[in-house]
C-alpha cells in the first residue's frame, strides 16, 4: 500500500525515500485566479476562498503538499470598502479612506494611495526599535510604523497578529486533513527589509548604514520567529522562509552572509529546535554560489534551484553537493518549459529531472519558481503523472 501524500513529503524532507518522489509546485496567485474558478477579489481578500482555491488547485495537479502564502484576512474587510469598479481584466476596489486596490484577474494586487503612489518610508525616519514583522501582501502595503489593514495604531508585540492571521492555515487544514503536506511561509528579515523601503532604498541603506540595518534585521527576527511558532501550533508540516531577494542579482556572497545567513540561520534553528517543525528556504534566481551559505543556515531545504537562463543551478552540482545534508525542491523551469514548452519538451525536462533528483532520495519535483498565471494546465498535469510512471523507489 502506497504512502499518503503527507507521509510522501515528510520521507523526502528527512532525506529519505518515500515510495516514489513527491510534487509539489507553487503556483502564483494569478493562476489561482484564472483557474479556481472562484472569483479574484474573494481569493485575494477571503481566507475561506484562498483555502477552498489551494485545494482544489493541489487536487487537479495531484500535489502531495500545499504552501498557504497568504495571510489570513480580517472577515470583516468590506466593511471599508466604498465601492467596486470593473473593467476588462480588472477590478479596482475604493477604500472608505480614499486609497484604493487594482486587482487584476491575473496578477497580485496592488494598493495605492489616493493620489496614486506607494508609501514606502525612508531609512531615516526607521526606528529598528519600532520593527516587528512586515507582511508584505498586507491588504493595505506597506505602512510605519506597521499597522495591520485599516488599524490606526500599532499593535502591541506580544500580540503583534491579529487574531485572523492564521485563518486560512487553520481552513486548509481543516479541509485536507492529514492526507496533504501543509506548508507556511515566513518572510525572512532581509525580504521585509526590502520591501519596507523598497529595494533601491534598502540596497543603498546597506552601505550608508550597515549597523542600523542589522538592527532593523535583528528585530524583524524576533517577529518572524513569532509568527513561525503560531504556525507551528496550527499544525503545519513544514515553514517556508521567503527569501526571495538573497540571489546573486541582487547582492553579493559577502553582502548575504552579512545581512541574511545570520537572521535566517536564527529563525530556522530556532523554530526546529523548539517546534519540531522543519524549516527550508526559498530563494530566487542566482543561487549556485551560495548553495553552501543557505545550507550554513541550518534549513532542511532549498526550494527553486532555478536553472539557466533564469538561475544559475546546475541540478547535478547542487545534488552532489546537498545529498545527505538537505532536500532540494525544484530546478523545472517556469518560464521556458512549463510556460512556453509544448508536452513533449515538458516530459523530457520532467524525466531528466526526475533522473537527477530521485537517486537516493531527498528530492521534491517542483517547478523552480511559481508557476506563471498562465501555463497551461495539462503542462503541470505533467509533473504528477510523470513522477508516478517513474518517481518509483520500488523500481
Amino acid at each position: 500500500m502506497g504512502m499518503t501524500s503527507q507521509q510522501r513529503m515528510a520521507v523526502a524532507m528527512n532525506l529519505g525515500t518515500p515510495d516514489r518522489v513527491p510534487v509539489m509546485s507553487q503556483l502564483s496567485l494569478g493562476h489561482y485566479f484564472l483557474r479556481s474558478g472562484l472569483k479574484p477579489l474573494d481569493v485575494w481578500y477571503k481566507s475561506d476562498a484562498f483555502a477552498e482555491a489551494l485545494v482544489r488547485m493541489s487536487q487537479r495537479y495531484r500535489f502531495d503538499g500545499i504552501l498557504v502564502n497568504l495571510p489570513g484576512r480580517d472577515p470583516d474587510f468590506e466593511k471599508n470598502i466604498e465601492n467596486l469598479e470593473q473593467s476588462d481584466g480588472e477590478t479596482i476596489v475604493r477604500w472608505k479612506n480614499g486609497s484604493y486596490t487594482v486587482l487584476p484577474d491575473d496578477d497580485n494586487a496592488h494598493y495605492y494611495l489616493g493620489d496614486g503612489t506607494r508609501f514606502f518610508p525612508t531609512f531615516e525616519q526607521i526606528d529598528p526599535e519600532a520593527l516587528y514583522y512586515i507582511e508584505p501582501w498586507d491588504i493595505t502595503g506597506i505602512s510605519y510604523p506597521y499597522t495591520w489593514d485599516f488599524e490606526t495604531e500599532p499593535r502591541p508585540f506580544g500580540d503583534y497578529f491579529p487574531p485572523y492571521h492564521l485563518d486560512t492555515i487553520k481552513r486548509v487544514k481543516e479541509k485536507v486533513g492529514g492526507s496533504l503536506s501543509v506548508h507556511s511561509e515566513v518572510f525572512s528579515p532581509w525580504s521585509q527589509f526590502l520591501e519596507l523601503l523598497n529595494y533601491e532604498n534598502a540596497l543603498m541603506a546597506i552601505l550608508d548604514d550597515p549597523g542600523k540595518v542589522r538592527a532593523c534585521l535583528e528585530r524583524l527576527t524576533e517577529g518572524a520567529i513569532d509568527l513561525a511558532r503560531r504556525q507551528a501550533a496550527c499544525g503545519v508540516d513544514a515553514i517556508l522562509i521567503s527569501s526571495a531577494f538573497a540571489g546573486a542579482g541582487l547582492i553579493s556572497r559577502a553582502h548575504y552572509e552579512a545581512f541574511v545567513s545570520p537572521y535566517e540561520r536564527a529563525i530556522a534553528t530556532t523554530v526546529q529546535a523548539q517546534c519540531a517543525v522543519p524549516v527550508y528556504t526559498h530563494t530566487c534566481g542566482s543561487i549556485g554560489d551560495r548553495l553552501d551559505l543557505m545550507l550554513a543556515t541550518g534549513t532542511k531545504g532549498i526550494d527553486t534551484l532555478d536553472p539557466p537562463p533564469l538561475g544559475t543551478v546546475d541540478l547535478v552540482e547542487a545534488k552532489a553537493m546537498l545529498q545527505g545534508k538537505a532536500f532540494i525542491k525544484g530546478n523545472v523551469d517556469p518560464v521556458h518549459t512549463l510556460l512556453n514548452g509544448d508536452l513533449e519538451m515538458v516530459r523530457n525536462d520532467v524525466r531528466w529531472r526526475i533522473g537527477v533528483g530521485k537517486p537516493g532520495g531527498g528530492y521534491i519535483l517542483s517547478s523552480a519558481c511559481s508557476i506563471a498565471p498562465h501555463t497551461p494546465p495539462e503542462n503541470i498535469e505533467q509533473l504528477a503523472l510523470l513522477a508516478e510512471q517513474e518517481g518509483s523507489y520500488a523500481q
